[in-house]
């Protein structure tokens, strides 16, 4: 799918294209962040066959030169599945008369999994507008009432703020969790946590080392492996209140594909049968921890999550990488362990004026940190 589109006012012209191979990779990496969610991330997206998303790439041209690329997503969204309790209760009763209430179609700028980023050159003003506009034409197109631009951080408030003159609403997302890796090895970092948390730290590591753990880094997967660690990620989501994306199979085999470089599989095993994985991404001092995955009676047993986390900590100071994020989720570890919490926003605007008032009242209910009492006694302590 190729349509073009002039930008009269500022003198762009806009494309929307289905997959990223219908631009050269040098042409989209010469203008988009230096992260490792870049070309061949979204090629792997492409051919991942996704059942939840449908995947377009909006791109800014002034003449022939790329001067914008905005990556969106599609996606039926149920509002439900940040409800817990008693409320739960109350939508699943409703939904089974209005069995399409809580879902809404949206087109969101960014990516499902991960931190939003989008390329435009500074210079060349009216971009963001472009962008807006051809978003716009494309949600009209699709029948997607709502339009978003999700989870960038502050480093994008400048670009983004002015979409709250038009329609938009800025909203907390889920926050995603950092640590500068200042310490020449993992004994260094133990000093730096509470007396009552390094204790505890060393009195796991100690019983964990009373049964063999055998672990092993590679850059891809053969078939019997990922069957096990596919297996180990579906259980993960399984146990988690708060998903969003559900991965095929096909991504972790493509990722190796795609991005041998920057792809590792961190993989644990006790008597040959593997209790624990982590899928990272690495670019230059940067190491993003995606996914991961337990067989939970050993992990609680053994304490994995604090073993995973020793070992990947002490490969990244091995390789001299500065900065280890392990996304959003999961906070009451990653308070203890001492991450930092990293802001990111939500966009959202409702193309329907009349039904703005109802979104901002919605979104002001549905605080994701409502439903996270971790991340809301940590953000607590911060203030």
């Amino acid at each position: 799918m190729k349509i073009s589109r002039k930008f009269k006012k500022r003198h762009l012209r806009t494309r929307v294209i289905r997959k990223i191979e219908d631009i050269s990779p040098e042409e989209f990496n010469k203008i988009f962040p230096h992260v490792p969610e870049r070309y061949h991330f979204f090629k792997t997206l492409d051919e991942s066959k996704f059942d939840q998303f449908s995947f377009y790439y909006i791109l800014v041209y002034s003449h022939k030169q790329l001067v914008g690329a905005a990556p969106c997503f599609t996606v039926d969204y149920s509002l439900d599945t940040s409800i817990n309790g008693p409320l739960r209760k109350f939508t699943n009763t409703i939904k089974k008369v209005f069995p399409n209430l809580f879902s809404i179609k949206a087109l969101v700028c960014g990516i499902p999994m991960g931190q939003g980023q989008m390329a435009i050159v500074q210079s060349y003003s009216g971009v963001l507008q472009a962008i807006e506009a051809r978003m716009e034409a494309l949600a009209r197109k699709i029948h997607a009432p709502i339009l978003a631009f999700k989870d960038f951080d502050k480093s994008y408030d400048t670009l983004l703020n002015p979409l709250l003159q038009n329609g938009f609403l800025k909203i907390d997302s889920l926050p995603m969790t950092r640590m500068n890796l200042n310490f020449s090895d993992f004994e260094e970092y133990l000093t730096t946590l509470g007396p009552s948390s390094r204790y505890d730290y060393r009195r796991k590591l100690k019983k964990s080392s009373k049964i063999k753990i055998e672990s092993n880094i590679v850059d891809a997967l053969d078939e019997e492996t990922l069957n096990e660690v596919y297996s180990l990620y579906l259980q993960a989501v399984e146990t988690h209140d708060l998903g969003f994306e559900i991965v095929p199979k096909e991504f972790f085999r493509l990722i190796s594909k795609n991005m041998p470089r920057e792809t590792k599989f961190f993989l644990w095993r006790i008597n040959g049968k593997l209790v624990a994985f982590a899928f990272c991404l690495v670019s230059e001092n940067l190491m993003l921890d995606y996914y991961l995955g337990f067989d939970y009676t050993p992990n609680q047993t053994y304490h994995l999550y604090f073993i995973r986390f020793k070992e990947m900590m002490s490969w990244c100071l091995s390789e001299g990488i500065k900065t280890y994020e392990m996304g959003a989720t999961g906070y009451e570890p990653k308070r203890r362990l001492k991450f930092n919490l990293v802001p990111v926003y939500l966009y959202v605007k409702v193309r329907h004026k009349i039904m703005r008032p109802g979104l901002k009242c919605l979104c002001a209910l549905l605080k994701f940190e409502n439903f996270d009492p971790a991340l809301k006694r940590w953000k607590k302590s911060q203030k």
